[in-house]
């Protein structure tokens, strides 16, 4: 066992605070995820909130946790729609950026827009296709 009974030990740094996952062993032997976030204060000093899920918890809450993401996440989608709302034309068709809604002006399929070869310019990245910020793992060795 290593210290205080940590088994494993990941750090996940953000801009404003760092999540710490920690899997520990009680003294009876029971296992327990510690998830602790800290941030700055102002004043100085870190804030410091802590959640304790045993083993024996983890599916149920897991359960909750997935459910609670698959929301999050339809209503970001939601969010970034309503935000982002594409340009129509008159009678509700859609048109494409830079397009002229005249239809003797649409491109033919394959062609590519004027002045622009196929594969210039910047590659876009969703942000959930992005890397984290920083991720640091550490691994505590049980000693037997």
């Amino acid at each position: 066992m290593g210290l205080r009974g940590e088994l494993f030990s990941t750090k996940v740094a953000l801009q404003n605070r760092t999540y710490f996952f920690n899997v520990k062993e009680n003294r009876l032997g029971d296992l327990y995820l510690n998830i602790v976030e800290s941030k700055n204060r102002e004043s100085g000093g870190f804030d410091r909130q802590s959640v304790i899920l045993f083993a024996d918890d983890l599916k149920e809450f897991l359960t909750g946790f997935d459910e609670s993401l698959r929301v999050m996440e339809k209503a970001v989608r939601e969010k970034r729609r309503s935000d982002n709302p594409r340009p129509r034309e008159e009678g509700g068709k859609r048109q494409r950026a830079g397009e002229d809604p005249k239809p003797g002006n649409r491109r033919r399929a394959g062609e590519s827009r004027p002045g622009r070869k196929t594969g210039e310019g910047p590659k876009r990245t969703r942000p959930e296709n992005r890397p984290p910020e920083k991720v640091r793992k550490r691994v505590v060795r049980r000693k037997d």
